[in-house]
């Protein structure tokens, strides 16, 4: 109930439609309620065989809210003119009236709809865009233990869900308690003893389709959950179809699909079995109502101690035949609001998720970068509570303008420290310096937009070549990209390519080679002009020609830079200023290239195995 509440408050923004949609409803409502009290009399007049003109109303009835009041304003105009122009020419004159009445009925009806269209679909836009907010937002941290197509259905599938589940039925919400609520009123004045009777078989009826909703709510929980396992086997497969082809794995990974697949349908074809009793249930238990109620006021009829009149009874059903299928709507809206409510809880999970990097209320904005950065007894690990530390008690200064390379094995904790740096993850133990600052102190905006990052996985964009260069920033000449692209040696391959730069490169570029994408990224990180880069193994997947036109442009892209490097390869690091050399999340050396070979130590024999 609370996430609908959530989601519900979301129309504040659509305050002035929301009101003029349930203005419209209720003019609906009533038009529909005065065409229904018109029949009685009218067939009482239609049929009474001792009309004449003194059983004409001579005057105007008293405006009141109540059956009677429109009863007496029927007979003051229409037995007249059933006296002077005769049955059937008054038939004819009514058959229009009720036409017209209903004509209006409906465009009120289509006015709500019309003013709440805007709603519906802005309240979905509001609640896609605040999610995928968060999902940028969210630290590293978050996605270590999300799978990316779960992550992938909730931003969809769930979101449309809710749509489907929730925001559609608000027409259904605003339009159907306010024809309840009219008719309601209209069958207390005519019998509230009989009235009672019926609230009582509503609330029995209530309490039956609650415990079915509340069902169907689990249900398609498991069934949003197995979604998102399947659209991971799907997003896993496309990005590795190349592996499954080399190890024709296609059997192996089609059983797997095929084995969650059938559990999805299995789930799902539970869940609509669940929905679809909806509608016949509804209508057996309203059946139910409508007999029960013709039994007991047939009673009431026919009891001379109670003085309810045989036509007022008449007009109690048929008011009352009226209020079923609304109610009947507002029982088949519970069904999809309990399947929206599912969806909205793994929404939630996202949105009510903790961001772990959180700016301090008087952060400090960080201009330029003067000193250098200092990690001073920091540890690490990236769940609090497990035991194993990726960094142990690391104590390490670097100075501006200076090429700082961190080499050891693989899992030794290289990347992680580099993540540490621009906050991507917050340390546990100990602290982070730039310039003297704590930079848990610092806004993280001001923070990050002093470091550039080339990682070994070149990160592009389905868009052109020009805007995946230009990423992130604002009022970017032509002039300025191409100077980049130059410094990164990719302007060359660039003007070859059809369209220049104008090129849209694929999903994550993949209409280029290796080297020429890691070219893109460093043009990228040359454009941002950061005074600290921080290159993650950037050569490691190249092969020899395409290394030396990629190291070419990372040494052009360090001048005048301070540079954190993490490589793989002798030859991008030994002429650092100082090479740190970790091993399980310790600095064992450290040193200049020459140095640590003296040394004859570690460093030395990964050198030799040329394992870094």
């Amino acid at each position: 109930m609370n996430n609908f509440l959530r989601i519900v408050a979301y129309l504040k923004r659509y305050s002035l439609l929301v009101v003029l949609s349930i203005g419209a409803n209720l003019l609906s409502v009533l038009f529909s309620l005065v065409s229904l009290t018109m029949i009685i009399p009218f067939l009482q007049l239609l049929f009474d065989k001792n009309i004449n003109a003194e059983t004409v109303i001579p005057t105007l009835p008293a405006f009141s809210f109540s059956v009677k009041y429109f009863i007496d304003l029927f007979n003051h105009h229409f037995i007249n003119v059933i006296v002077t122009y005769g049955k059937i020419d008054a038939l004819l004159f009514i058959c229009f009236l009720v036409a017209g009445i209903f004509l209006m009925k409906n465009l009120f009806r289509y006015g709500a709809l019309f003013f709440l269209s805007p709603v519906r679909n802005g309240v979905v836009k509001d609640i896609r865009n605040e999610l995928f907010q968060k999902l940028l937002s969210l630290p590293l941290a978050f996605y270590a233990n999300e799978k990316k197509g779960d992550v992938m259905a909730r931003m969809t599938s769930d979101v449309q869900e809710v749509e489907y589940g929730i925001i559609s039925v608000l027409e259904v919400t605003f339009r159907e308690p306010v024809t309840i609520l009219v008719y309601l009123a209209a069958m207390i004045f005519m019998s509230p003893q009989l009235t009672i009777f019926v609230l009582g078989m509503l609330l029995v009826t209530g309490f039956i389709v609650g415990r079915i909703g509340k069902s169907l709510k689990r249900t398609s929980l498991k069934s949003q959950n197995k979604l998102g396992e399947l659209l991971q086997i799907i997003e896993e497969s496309i990005t590795g179809l190349r592996i499954i082809k080399a190890f024709t794995a296609e059997k192996f990974q089609g059983n797997k699909f095929e084995q969650e697949n059938h559990a999805y349908f299995k789930l799902m074809t539970k869940m609509q079995r669940r929905k679809d009793l909806s509608s016949p249930l509804s209508e057996f238990l309203g059946i139910s109502i409508v007999v029960t109620v013709l039994w007991f006021g047939g009673k009431l009829v026919l009891d001379p101690n109670n003085n309810l009149p045989a036509e007022s009874f008449i007009g109690f059903m048929l008011i009352f035949s009226q209020l079923i299928p609304p109610a009947k709507s507002f029982s088949s809206a519970y069904y999809n609001i309990q399947k929206g409510l599912a969806s909205s809880e793994r929404i939630y999970k996202i949105l009510d998720a903790v961001n772990t990097i959180q700016e301090k209320p008087n952060a400090i904005k960080i201009e330029g970068f003067k000193k250098g950065i200092e990690l001073k007894n920091v540890s690490f690990a990236y769940n609090q509570f497990d035991e194993k530390q990726i960094l142990k008690n690391i104590n390490l200064t670097i100075q501006k303008g200076k090429m700082i390379a961190i080499v050891g094995q693989s899992g030794s904790g290289k990347s992680t420290m580099a993540n540490l740096l621009p906050r991507f993850y917050d340390v546990q133990e100990g602290q982070i310096f730039i310039d003297n600052i704590d930079i848990r102190d610092c806004t993280v905006d001001s923070l990050r937009k002093l470091f550039g990052v080339v990682s070994q996985e070149a990160i592009l964009f389905n868009d052109t070549i020009f805007n995946n260069i230009s990423f992130g920033l604002e009022n970017v000449s032509e002039e300025d990209v191409i100077r980049a692209a130059k410094i990164a040696n990719a302007h060359d391959f660039i003007v070859k390519l059809e369209h220049g730069y104008q090129t849209i490169i694929g999903d994550r570029g993949n209409k280029l080679s290796g080297g020429e994408k890691q070219r893109l990224t460093i043009a990228r990180a040359v454009l941002s002009d950061p005074p600290i880069l921080i290159l993650d193994e950037a050569t490691s997947s190249l092969d020899t020609e395409s290394e030396k036109l990629v190291q070419d442009a990372i040494y052009r892209l360090m001048e005048n830079r301070t540079s954190v490097v993490i490589a793989h390869r002798l030859s991008t690091i030994q002429y650092a200023d100082e090479i740190v050399v970790m091993q399980d999340g310790n600095i064992i050396e450290r040193g200049n290239h020459i140095s640590l070979m003296a040394k004859n130590g570690i460093y030395n024999k990964l050198v030799a195995m040329q394992q870094f």
